[in-house]
């Protein structure tokens, strides 16, 4: 018996061992419970990208921790530092390895990363086939970096040696002779050496051969030991914001093979499961509509058989008054889903969720949730987001008047870090670095930057313009007065809010057609040190036209001009077809200004017929392959100019692109299509219909792609715009079509955006009178870890092979947490279409 039992023991503890040893699963990356190590299944790309989704990635009991593992030459690499190709990606299964080839052609360097599964954890070895170049000895190093937000206020060791993580950056650095610092992205400079000729040069927090991350948390618990390398601990926030924490090694001069090998050991708690994710609708629900709860598994729980809902009295006490049955949905991707339907309680009050051991915050149901979805949005984030202008809330200056030296004509030949370039000739009258005058006016920032995207101050426009014609929406909570360039946030001043926001957005817009002659690319930094500004928008620049006659950074005897190159440039080349949208904006907007300000109005529609004309004629002279019509893309502009002008024409070009686009692809199409209906008559609706049934099989089949029902984008920016979109589209498609789209699929776009998708369930519309929204989002504040009210997150990003991911306490990833004037701008004519259909 002893024997038996002994025997039964000595094979539970291998079984025990087995499974606390990372494998090589299908979707080639390592993993255990609790642990998985990405081995460069997300590439880097350079200059727009952060990079801080790259690389070798720790996804550390279900947060991703660590990412960039890679060869480097800086030891706290910034934004725009060059980072490697990665030219050939093997896996070997029988060896556990994946191996990556990095080359920085820069410098025609080349090294290969050997990643090895070794029972509970991984070693990292870096390989040289030829020594170290010359100008990188002492500058190339294997690093990888660790979630600041994670780690801040836990302890470390290294070699024995006890510290604390700060919560603020500290550290010290040495300053370095510019000859010595490694190229950045196709030149550009991050930083402005004030003339000293030196860059800052981080030195470590600490050095040692041994490294403990956080022993007293263990699900962030990490242990790095090098045999043959000094670890060096860095804090990357000492050069900018969005830095993490570094672990580095140097490369070593002079020799080849293997040069460098780390062990890198996650800890992974025994028999952790990650938590349910109960996802709700943050803001409440109206009695009468669906109420639905998808609940994200991890694939190891087993799932409950019921759920309930509890009540909360006006005591405080909690009643259960409803269980139901959980049902399957099935697997997406990492985890494992099913779904609790609640639609059978009608009765308002304040309501939690009970799953399992699992209680979620509370919540409303009642009939008025939806009145405040866009107040804080229309209120708040879009007028603190006009350019040329102070805007003041209470006590408090979100920004002072921004630019007033104006703009300056972008060199030809410029290419410009936020992925604009400036042609081999200006296309206007004025010359390089000459001030354009009268472009500092109007027009809004476009996200948590501050250029004018003349693209997307289109599409604002638009947006603004279809919002007031559909809805008429007269909320007046914001005081503009364009002589005096003052915004007063929650001051009404008389006139509805929108239209002085249209009034704005075409302002600056018409400054470009006026004086350009046609429509910028963008109006931008001229230095990349400007354009990674966090602050204050006004201080971005002296307020002062550059001088090239004075030193740098000294200002005029007469007060009037400077020798500082901080002044914004205006990128004029021509694009006929941002000419063409500009001309449809016009029409659309002198139709709203009519009544309000008929100079503009007036103007607006001046140059929309200017531009339409001239747009076409570049267009008809361009060489065959790239004229022809404008394609299906333009359908919109067909269409407003038709609303615009009542000219048959236009509508004869719009249902001559309408149908075969439809054809193609009626999930993409049909929104353009619906705007056409109250201006089409009866023959067009019945010929749209078989289309709105088409797009009803696609709402379907979105129920049958993913629990949420949504379309959930996959690319490296967060799919909220689509959601958002999706969203506007059923509402138009339910407004006319009733009978087809029921008012049933009104809420699955405001579930998604208000708690219920994967990773977390906070609602992503910042403080949209929800219990749990988003904390932190990526602003122009967002160095404050804050948000700027009504702001709409991306969303929820993807990272392959698998892992969904939106941190809420870390601003700094664009492309999960930074909200757009084009995406906003469109939640707003999504907000106003679902709340006037669901009252």
């Amino acid at each position: 018996m002893k024997k038996i039992l002994a025997t039964l023991f000595a094979c539970f503890s291998i079984a025990i061992l087995t499974a606390q040893e990372l494998k090589l699963n299908e979707l080639e990356y390592f993993e255990k419970q609790g642990v998985n190590y990405l081995i460069y299944s997300n590439l880097f790309t350079g200059g727009f990208n952060d990079e801080k989704n790259a690389g070798i990635e720790l996804i550390h009991h279900g947060v991703r921790t660590a990412q960039g593992g890679a060869i480097r030459l800086s030891s706290t690499p910034e934004q725009w530092d060059l980072v490697p190709v990665i030219s050939n990606r093997k896996i070997d299964r029988m060896l556990k390895t994946i191996e990556a080839s990095l080359r920085y052609a820069e410098y025609d360097f080349d090294s290969r990363i050997v990643v090895t599964a070794k029972g509970k954890a991984i070693e990292i070895a870096v390989y040289l086939d030829k020594p170290l170049p010359k100008a990188l000895e002492g500058k190339a190093g294997f690093n990888l970096e660790f979630l600041p937000s994670q780690y801040w206020n836990k302890a470390y060791l290294v070699d024995g040696r006890y510290n604390r993580f700060p919560r603020y950056v500290v550290g010290n650095t040495q300053a370095k002779p510019n000859s010595e610092k490694p190229k950045q992205f196709k030149g550009y400079n991050t930083s402005d050496d004030r003339g000293s000729g030196k860059f800052i040069d981080p030195l470590p927090l600490e050095t040692g051969r041994s490294m403990v991350l956080a022993p007293d948390d263990p699900s962030r618990l990490v242990k790095i030991s090098s045999p043959d390398a000094d670890l060096l601990l860095y804090d990357g926030r000492i050069l900018a914001q969005n830095g993490w924490f570094v672990v580095r090694s140097t490369l070593p001069a002079g020799k080849t093979g293997k040069v460098l090998s780390w062990t890198v050991d996650a800890n992974a708690i025994d028999g952790w499961i990650r938590e349910p994710n109960i996802g709700f609708s943050q803001v409440g629900y109206q009695p009468s509509q669906p109420k639905i709860s998808v609940i994200e598994l991890d694939k190891k729980d087993k799932p409950e058989t019921s759920a309930s809902l509890y009540k909360l009295g006006d005591d405080g006490t909690a009643t259960k008054v409803f269980t139901g049955n959980v049902v399957p949905w099935g697997d997406y991707f990492k985890y494992h889903y099913v779904k609790f339907d609640f639609s059978s309680v009608t009765t308002p009050g304040i309501y939690y969720i009970q799953y399992g051991a699992v209680k979620t915050n509370n919540f409303l149901i009642e009939k008025n949730v939806y009145d405040n979805i866009t107040k804080a949005t229309s209120d708040v984030w879009i007028p603190i987001h006009m350019n040329h202008m102070t805007v003041n809330e209470g006590y408090r200056i979100w920004h002072g008047e921004p630019f007033k030296e104006g703009y300056l004509q972008a060199p030809p030949n410029t290419d410009h870090f936020d992925l604009h370039r400036q042609g081999p000739t200006t296309d206007t009258k004025y010359k390089a670095l000459e001030l354009i005058p009268g472009l500092n006016i109007g027009g809004f920032f476009d996200a948590g930057d501050f250029d004018i995207e003349t693209g997307a101050n289109i599409g604002v426009v638009q947006n603004f313009v279809k919002t007031w014609e559909y809805f008429k929406p007269q909320r007046d909570q914001t005081f503009v007065n364009q002589q005096q360039r003052y915004v007063d946030l929650h001051r009404p001043d008389g006139t509805p809010d929108i239209l002085q926001y249209i009034e704005h957005g075409t302002l600056n817009l018409l400054a470009q057609a006026e004086i350009i002659g046609h429509m910028a690319q963008t109006l931008s930094n001229a230095v990349l040190d400007n354009y990674h500004h966090l602050g204050d928008a006004a201080s971005i620049t002296d307020g002062l036209p550059y001088n090239p006659k004075l030193g740098a950074h000294e200002i005029a005897a007469d007060g009037k001009s400077s020798g500082v190159k901080d002044d914004m440039w205006a990128f004029t080349s021509r694009n006929p077809r941002l000419d063409f949208r500009a001309a449809t904006m016009f029409a659309a907007a002198s139709r709203a200004l009519k009544g309000y300000n008929d100079g503009l109005a007036d103007r607006a529609l001046k140059q929309s017929k200017r531009l339409l004309k001239e747009a076409s004629d570049l267009m008809a002279n361009q060489p065959q392959e790239n004229a022809g019509p404008f394609g299906s893309a333009n359908m919109a502009t067909y269409l407003q100019l038709f609303i615009a002008t009542g000219e048959q024409t236009y509508s004869d070009e719009f249902l001559k692109l309408l149908w075969p686009a439809l054809e193609r692809n009626v999930s993409f199409t049909l929104s353009t299509a619906l705007d056409a209906v109250p201006y089409m008559n009866a023959s067009f609706i019945d010929k749209l219909r078989p289309y709105v049934v088409k797009y009803k099989d696609y709402i379907d089949s979105l129920e049958k792609n993913n629990p949420y029902g949504v379309p959930i984008g996959l690319g490296n920016w967060a799919g909220s715009g689509d959601v958002v979109g999706f969203g506007t589209t059923v509402c138009f498609a339910h407004k006319f079509f009733p009978d087809i789209i029921d008012s049933k699929q009104l809420y699955k776009a405001s579930n998604y955006l208000f708690g219920c998708h994967p990773y977390h369930n906070y609602s992503l519309v910042a403080t949209l009178g929800a219990t749990r929204p988003k904390n932190v989002f990526y602003g122009n504040n967002r160095a404050d870890f804050s948000f700027i009210p009504g702001n709409v997150a991306p969303g929820i990003l993807f990272r392959k092979p698998d892992h969904f991911e939106n941190y809420d306490d870390w601003p700094f990833l664009w492309g999960q947490n930074e909200g757009t004037i084009g995406g906003n701008t469109g939640y707003l004519i999504f907000g106003e279409a679902f709340r006037s259909l669901v009252k």
